[in-house]
């Protein structure tokens, strides 16, 4: 097993704390796992909408709000595992090319839920190349803080489609789990999208 992600500078909890941190009106679908936790822990809100048991749905469900809601910034915060499950998703957020979403996968190099197996990008993956190559312009990998701070901007304000591979500690962690009723969560981030009227 490489451990060179073991020593990224990096921590996923911290990156997730700046990204919803930076603008109050960021509506956030996490993917399954640990970007669920990381959000959670982050500040647990009704404009994050975190999925259950659906690996390689985050994008799908990013490109659909995004497309609906035009005058919304949308971020999809996902894991790698979870991206390279659904990676044919990002051809079609190509295609669509929505200027309101954003893409940030926390890379770790793990799968999180079933034991910190390695992904393929612990090896010759390169997810942001890949994001490029199926049409997506605006892409990059981050790897230290210099870095976050540099293209935070891009991430929360620049016309997207935009990607970004965020290279993350593996790290154990304690679980923070977000509500697991879907009714719930669903009513919650609509009334906050649309208004209590909206339930």
């Amino acid at each position: 097993m490489s451990k060179r992600a073991e020593s990224f500078p990096l921590h996923r909890r911290e990156v997730a704390k700046t990204l919803l941190g930076a603008r109050e009106d960021l509506l956030v679908v996490t993917g399954l796992g640990s970007t669920n936790w990381d959000f959670t822990a982050a500040g647990d809100c009704a404009r994050i909408f975190p999925l259950w048991g659906a690996m390689g749905g985050a994008v799908p469900t990013g490109l659909g709000l995004a497309l609906a809601q035009p005058s919304k910034r949308v971020l999809v915060a996902t894991g790698d595992g979870e991206m390279l499950m659904g990676i044919g998703a990002l051809a079609t957020v190509a295609v669509q090319a929505p200027k309101n979403l954003a893409i940030c996968v926390f890379d770790n190099e793990r799968y999180g839920e079933t034991g910190m197996q390695t992904t393929h990008t612990a090896s010759v993956a390169d997810l942001a190349l890949t994001a490029q190559g199926l049409g997506i312009r605006n892409t990059g990998t981050i790897t230290d803080e210099n870095e976050l701070k540099a293209e935070l901007d891009a991430i929360i304000n620049a016309d997207g489609p935009v990607f970004r591979t965020i290279k993350v500690r593996a790290e154990p962690l304690e679980f923070v789990l977000p509500s697991k009723d879907g009714v719930h969560l669903k009513n919650r981030f609509r009334a906050e999208l649309l208004g209590p009227e909206a339930l």
